[in-house]
């Protein structure tokens, strides 16, 4: 309750955060070990170090997606770990970024939001060694994550190629669940699948990673699966996507029909919109779909027919919670069409 937005859905719209980071003075100086900067967006930068491999580095943290502290530790830092692994990256550390009301809340309850991102930190196999904190009047927290990849193996938001295919690894609604908890409608059985989901590390980013096949990956987060797809696909290419064939957490269905979906899914499709192509009725089923804000959301993986079964292997051999869900296809047109 002590924040407008929760989760992913606190970003800064599209919109705006465009021009913050298209203000002259703000582009990347060209420092010739830094392969990935803020151009693209992506979940990561990456610095090649003197040994060869890379150094990927992000930050990310949001404002509390549920109530209980040491669940939202967990979920906040589950999010902030997938960045690394959306570019097909090991984690190596992480530091906390911790935003606090003392007056408001007992520090007790910061420590269990600490407890519970030392959980997910083990098991992701790194520490929380550190970090930094704040006094602030909307709690907030999240993770600084560096992690390391093999050039050959850097997997980015953008190189995906026509007639590449494309899958997700999570189901969508999670912006849905938020905002139907936030407005106390909500059962126990949605409230688990939402812990559920945005506990679920995307580790399987790492394996990924591995296969040739795969021209770009990303994680589904605070854009919603149009915007970060979009991204994927840059200004030239398109994509089909086959709306029947979207995963989505079954306790998001009872919320799509009483039309529950969080502030930040409005603006998402104000921005992004424009880029789809469908029937009236294909496009009024693909807002909440499309536009959701995902906290913790899954990967979008693009990757040649060929490495498909070499994919759905890794996905099974790792015992992926959510496995692979084939969902369109990378076109030429330059449009996302919906059938």
């Amino acid at each position: 309750s002590m924040a407008k937005a929760s989760g992913c859905g606190c970003k800064i719209e599209p919109a705006v955060l465009s021009k913050i980071l298209g203000e002259p003075g703000l582009s990347n100086q060209r420092f010739e070990p830094l392969l990935v900067g803020n151009e693209a967006n992506d979940d990561a930068a990456a610095m090649r170090l003197p040994s060869g491999e890379l150094l990927l580095s992000t930050a990310d943290f949001f404002t509390p997606l549920v109530d209980d502290p040491y669940e939202f530790g967990r979920i906040a830092s589950t999010n902030a770990i997938s960045d690394i692994y959306a570019m097909g990256g090991t984690p190596l550390m992480a530091l906390g970024l911790l935003g606090w009301p003392v007056d408001v809340l007992p520090a007790e309850m910061a420590a269990e939001v600490m407890r519970g991102a030392k959980e997910v930190c083990a098991l992701a196999g790194i520490p929380l060694a550190g970090g930094h904190s704040i006094t602030n009047d909307v709690p907030f927290f999240g993770l600084s994550v560096n992690g390391l990849v093999a050039e050959s193996q850097l997997k980015r938001n953008q190189g995906a190629k026509a007639g590449d295919l494309l899958f997700l690894t999570k189901p969508l609604g999670i912006g849905m669940l938020a905002a139907a908890l936030k407005r106390g409608k909500l059962d126990e059985a949605g409230y688990q699948e939402l812990i559920q989901v945005t506990t679920t590390l995307n580790s399987i980013g790492e394996h990924f990673g591995k296969v040739k096949g795969v021209t770009a990956m990303t994680d589904v987060t605070g854009f919603g699966l149009l915007g970060h797809l979009l991204e994927m696909l840059g200004e030239d290419l398109g994509a089909e996507l086959t709306l029947g064939s979207l995963p989505v957490l079954e306790s998001a269905k009872a919320c799509m029909a009483q039309h529950i979906l969080p502030d930040a899914a409005y603006k998402n499709w104000q921005a992004y919109s424009s880029s789809l192509i469908g029937e009236p009725a294909q496009i009024e089923a693909a807002f909440m779909l499309l536009s959701d804000p995902q906290s913790s959301g899954g990967l979008l993986v693009a990757c040649e027919e060929d490495s498909v079964e070499e994919l759905q292997a890794m996905a099974y051999t790792q015992n992926a919670l959510y496995q692979l869900t084939f969902i369109g296809k990378v076109t030429e047109s330059g449009k996302v069409e919906l059938s």
